[in-house]
C-alpha cells in the first residue's frame, strides 16, 4: 500500500480533530445556549472549525516528508504545532473582537484570563498534543501504513 502516502498523511492527521471538534460545539452550544453565557461563542468556533482539521493533516504531512532527515518522534512533532495554531487563533480572534489583549491578561467580553493561567494553559495543550499525536495520530498513521 505504497499509493497516495501524503493523502494517507493528511486523512490519519485530519482524524482526530474531525472526532473532537462536534464534541466541543456541543458543549459550546450547551454553554451558549442552556447555561445563557454572554460570550458570542460563533465568532471563536469559525478558527477550529475550519482549519484545525487542515493544519492536522498537513502538519502529519509534513512529518511524513520530514521524517527521513530529521528521525523526530511523531509525539514531539505534535507537540510543536500549538505553537503554530496558538499565534493563529489569537490573531483570528482579536481580529473577530472574541477578545483583546491587556496589560495582565487578555480580556473577553465577560470576564478576565490572568497571563498566568494563560501559560498553565499552553502547557496543557503541549501536553496533550504531546500524546495525542503520539498515540492517537502514530496508531492511525501506523494502520495506514505511513509510519
Amino acid at each position: 500500500m505504497n499509493s497516495h502516502p501524503y493523502l494517507r498523511a493528511f486523512l490519519a492527521g485530519a482524524f482526530v480533530p474531525t472526532l473532537i471538534l462536534p464534541l466541543i460545539l456541543t458543549v459550546f452550544i450547551v454553554v451558549r445556549l442552556v447555561l445563557q453565557f454572554p460570550v458570542p461563542i460563533e465568532r471563536a468556533l469559525v478558527f477550529p472549525m475550519a482549519l484545525v482539521p487542515s493544519l492536522f493533516g498537513l502538519w502529519n504531512m509534513l512529518w511524513l516528508a520530514s521524517h527521513a532527515r530529521t528521525n523526530l518522534p511523531i509525539g514531539f512533532h505534535g507537540a510543536l504545532l500549538p505553537l503554530l495554531i496558538a499565534p493563529l487563533g489569537g490573531l483570528v480572534g482579536s481580529c473577530l473582537g472574541v477578545f483583546a489583549f491587556a496589560s495582565s491578561g487578555i480580556n473577553l467580553q465577560a470576564f478576565h484570563i490572568p497571563y498566568a493561567f494563560i501559560a498553565f494553559g499552553v502547557l496543557c495543550a503541549l501536553a496533550a498534543y504531546y500524546l495525542v499525536w503520539k498515540y492517537i495520530v502514530g496508531f492511525v498513521n501506523r494502520t495506514l501504513g505511513i509510519a
